[in-house]
Formats: structure tokens, C-alpha cells, sequence
């Protein structure tokens, strides 16, 4: 593969079921990108893919089948088989860390208590990944961390929800064709995303 070909893997549990939770907006923006570039994913082996072309850059976008906390089994499989390097991969996930709307991109770092990372994290045998995170909230009590990711969206954030794509969707096209530190520098900033 060339080296102008990316990974870009988003993040989510497969099922009808989930579709709309909070743990699947990795999976909700790739939804997005590939609904704007008028392509559609096809089933393949651990999970639903779509490949963008774009201004000399190639974008496989990658849905994992293998459930959150198993995501590093379909990262590694997309990874070997197209031969992308490192470098390359890009992850989008959710982070109750972060309020409601705000996104972070970073070049590694820790699995921040997120089972999709970490999983990722043993498998690749290493942390130097860029991942996206995308804020969810934490509006939930002792204990109900879980009934929380696998909640949905509230209307006043699903509203919210296409522009919070969209501008995920620049920052990563920003990373292939700029470099990360550029693509971290109008990302990262504060949004204004009402709680």
C-alpha cells in the first residue's frame, strides 16, 4: 500500500441495539464521512469498510464487528493486510472524560479506561497511535458508567451531533494532509457545546 493510504478506525458495538449509544459515535462519524462521499461500507472480515479517495489520499474507513472491547483484533487484521503503517492509524472514540462536544486528537497516550483502546493497545504492543476522542458527557451517578456509553444521545445533543462530525471529519483529513500537530492545533480547541 501506499504510504498516502490511512486507517481510520471509529469505534462501536455492532447491533441494532446500539446504534445510536454514546459508545458509538466512532462508528456515527465514519456513518457521516462515508454518507457525504456518497460511498457505502461493505461486510468484510471483522468489520464493515469504506475506502474515500481523496485529492491523492486513500481514507479506509473501518467499522470493528468484533465488539468495543475486542476492537484491537479488527485494528491489527486492516492494519497487516493493507500494510499500513503506524503512522498511518488514526482510532475515533468516545471519552466520558471530556464534555459533551469537545473532541481531542493525540498522537498516543494512554487507554484513558477506554476497553476499545486498550484492547488495541495489547494487540498493536503499543500506545504511539493517534486516536480522536470525542467527549460524551459524564452525567452519570457511582456504578452507572455502563448504562451510560450504552445510552443514547439526548435530542438536544443529537441536534448537536452532525456538526460535532463534521468537525471531527476536517481534523482528520487535516492530519493526512498536514501532519498531526496541525490537525491537533484547530481540533483541540474549546467548543462551544452546551452541556
Amino acid at each position: 500500500m501506499s504510504e498516502k493510504t490511512y486507517l481510520v478506525a471509529g469505534l462501536g458495538n455492532v447491533g441494532a441495539e446500539y446504534a445510536n449509544t454514546r459508545h458509538n459515535v466512532g462508528f456515527m462519524i465514519l456513518d457521516a464521512w462515508a454518507q457525504t462521499s456518497n460511498i457505502v461500507f461493505s461486510t468484510e472480515r471483522y468489520g464493515d469498510v469504506a475506502t474515500i479517495r481523496d485529492k491523492g489520499r486513500e481514507f479506509v474507513l473501518l467499522k470493528p464487528s468484533t465488539y468495543m472491547n475486542l476492537s484491537g483484533n479488527a485494528v491489527r487484521y486492516w492494519m497487516n493486510r493493507l500494510d499500513i503503517p503506524l503512522c498511518n492509524l488514526m482510532v475515533i472514540c468516545d471519552d466520558i472524560n471530556l464534555p459533551f462536544g469537545t473532541l481531542r486528537m493525540r498522537k498516543s497516550g494512554s487507554d484513558g479506561g477506554h476497553n476499545g483502546l486498550k484492547n488495541i493497545c495489547e494487540l498493536l504492543e503499543t500506545k504511539d497511535y493517534a486516536r480522536t476522542r470525542c467527549g460524551v458527557g459524564h452525567a452519570f451517578t457511582q456504578g452507572g458508567q455502563i448504562d451510560f456509553v450504552l445510552g443514547d444521545f439526548d435530542d438536544e445533543q443529537k441536534a448537536q451531533l452532525q456538526g460535532i462530525c463534521e468537525k471531527t471529519i476536517k481534523g482528520i483529513r487535516t492530519w493526512a494532509f498536514a501532519g498531526i500537530e496541525k490537525a491537533m492545533t484547530e481540533l483541540n480547541r474549546k467548543t462551544e457545546v452546551s452541556q
